[in-house]
């Protein structure tokens, strides 16, 4: 029996076309699934479903979502942050403290990401702040310095040096929100290609209906990252707020406009 499965280009050209047929006619193709981005229950004889191929540099993950959470598509992820893709999909595995870092290897700290509406010129803006768990080493250093913001800065981010104004808008990132919950932080793709997750929930992160409802308004998130230590999780976004302002003033405050894929 045919399934209603959505198989994009960019899937097809992964997968090849005779597994692509083979999912299509229904042989490969589970009749019911846990959508990979709302984690309610599908089935794709019923509705429509899309086919969503999870890639890292040697291992692949074919996942299936609601047509209507989000379109067919290749989300390309590191190696060593597929297993965490791989939690996503099953709904194994504990949700990490700070929201849902991305998954690295133990040894090496991971990205804690807190959503919340920051004030700046009179107006409310959705953000995400993103402090790691501890210091980032630039790859194939011996570690010893804290290279987190040079690190973005080489990929565009500004230095924040108050909140007086909203960062500039970072070509090539986005914030993918689907189903109304955060998956994933995505920067532009090597050499032009499709874009992969810089951060990627553990399993899609729950936001307020304020915060979500102000994205959709401007379609836009601001994005801020400090070091390990400077914002911390705060109850209150006014507390939030203050710390921000601390962390800029003290030139440990980067941050970026992107622009809000999803809903």
């Amino acid at each position: 029996m045919s399934r209603m499965l959505d198989v994009s280009d960019d899937v097809r050209a992964e997968i090849g076309n005779e597994e692509a047929e083979r999912l299509l006619s229904g042989g490969n193709a589970p009749g019911s699934y846990d959508c990979t981005s709302c984690r309610t229950p599908g089935d794709s004889d019923q509705e429509r479903t899309s086919t969503v191929l999870f890639v890292g540099d040697e291992t692949a993950v074919l996942a299936f979502a609601h047509a209507t959470c989000i379109p067919s598509q290749v989300v390309q992820v590191a190696e060593e942050h597929l297993q965490g893709a791989v939690r996503s999909i099953t709904g194994g595995g504990p949700e990490s403290p700070g929201g849902g870092p991305t998954d690295l290897a133990s040894d090496q700290a991971v990205l804690g990401i807190t959503s919340g509406l920051v004030l700046i010129n009179h107006q409310l803006h959705p953000a995400l702040v993103v402090e790691p768990t501890g210091p980032i080493a630039r790859p194939g250093s011996l570690g010893g310095t804290d290279e987190f913001l040079p690190l973005l800065t080489d990929q565009g981010f500004q230095q924040v040096a108050n909140l007086d104004q909203p960062p500039a808008l970072l070509p090539g990132w986005s914030v993918l929100l689907a189903a109304g919950q955060l998956h994933a932080v995505l920067q532009p793709g090597a050499g032009g290609g499709p874009a992969v997750s810089w951060w990627q929930a553990h399993q899609p992160l729950q936001v307020t209906d304020g915060w979500r409802a102000a994205a959709n308004r401007s379609h836009t998130v601001l994005v801020f990252a400090a070091p390990v230590g400077s914002i911390g999780q705060q109850p209150r976004e006014d507390l939030l707020r203050d710390m921000l302002e601390k962390a800029a003033a003290g030139g440990l405050l980067v941050g970026a406009a992107m622009p809000l894929a999803g809903t």
